[in-house]
């Protein structure tokens, strides 16, 4: 591949009456449009200013809710202690340990905010998650992302996975940490990245063995679709295709699963680890 690098450029529905008075199973019900449970993903969003209403189980008691009480206490965040159906309920299920946090809408970042957050000088690494679909994916993607120092993560608005209480939970915590831009068209925003100085990577059955992978200045990684892999459009944009070598008998690894061992390697590569 080419040393030359691209020069960097900075660039209540309408008409419906609501209630007078909020009861709480219609607060529980607005909870479940945006909150988040689980201890980890809790304290992080309390701390991240996030919370608007902390849920705990009637008769949970320990040291890690006395640390939630007094978090949300600091936060002015109101506390309401709840039968534990009405967490079953709004987890839809899940795991959520006794705490569900009631919280604002995610904001995402425009790919403008995002490129003025990371300039040139600190050779910015993103991911571009192509269509991710499975929420348990993207939540531990982002969890490896903070723990190897990715610079931000791009999503398409549409088709995709976005920031949901499953991802939020599976991510513990970090996708308070990680920067997530949310974009329109994926083509058109990898080429901007493209005019601002990006090498644009993907990842295929033939390419670049990843451990020759010339990691230096900004770069960005393309993850596809855990079925459909990375869509034809995009890899007409791709600059270098990269493929990890496997001696099983499976064709391809989990989307999570490539994304977290090609992060590594950035990081021990930028890093000098051995």
């Amino acid at each position: 591949m080419k040393d030359k690098r691209r020069n960097y450029k900075e660039k209540f529905p309408k008409n419906k009456k609501r209630p007078a008075q909020t009861t709480e199973s219609e607060h529980l019900q607005e909870a479940d449009d945006n909150f988040v449970f689980g201890h980890h993903a809790t304290v992080e969003a309390l701390q991240a200013g996030r919370g608007n209403k902390l849920f705990i189980q009637e008769d949970a008691h320990s040291d890690k809710i006395d640390q939630l009480k007094s978090l949300a206490k600091e936060h002015a965040v109101p506390l309401k202690w709840v039968p534990k159906q009405k967490l079953d309920t709004l987890s839809d299920g899940g795991v959520h340990q006794g705490i569900i946090l009631a919280i604002t809408p995610y904001e995402y970042l425009s790919l403008d905010e995002l490129l003025e957050k990371n300039p040139k000088e600190s050779e910015p690494f993103f991911l571009i998650l192509d269509s991710l679909e499975d929420p348990h994916n993207f939540g531990s993607i982002l969890r490896t992302a903070d723990a190897s120092n990715v610079s931000g993560v791009i999503i398409p608005k549409h088709r995709s996975v976005g920031i949901t209480p499953v991802v939020t939970k599976a991510s513990t915590g970090a996708v308070e940490y990680v920067p997530i831009a949310r974009v329109t068209n994926l083509s058109q925003t990898v080429q901007q990245l493209k005019d601002a100085g990006f090498w644009i990577f993907g990842t295929d059955m033939e390419g670049t063995d990843y451990r020759k992978w010339q990691v230096n200045g900004p770069i960005a990684l393309i993850i596809g679709n855990e079925g459909r892999g990375m869509s034809a459009g995009l890899k007409k944009e791709v600059d270098e295709m990269l493929t990890i070598p496997m001696e099983g008998h499976v064709q391809s690894l989990n989307a999570g699963v490539a994304a977290s061992l090609l992060m590594y390697e950035v990081l021990r590569k930028r890093s000098d680890l051995t």
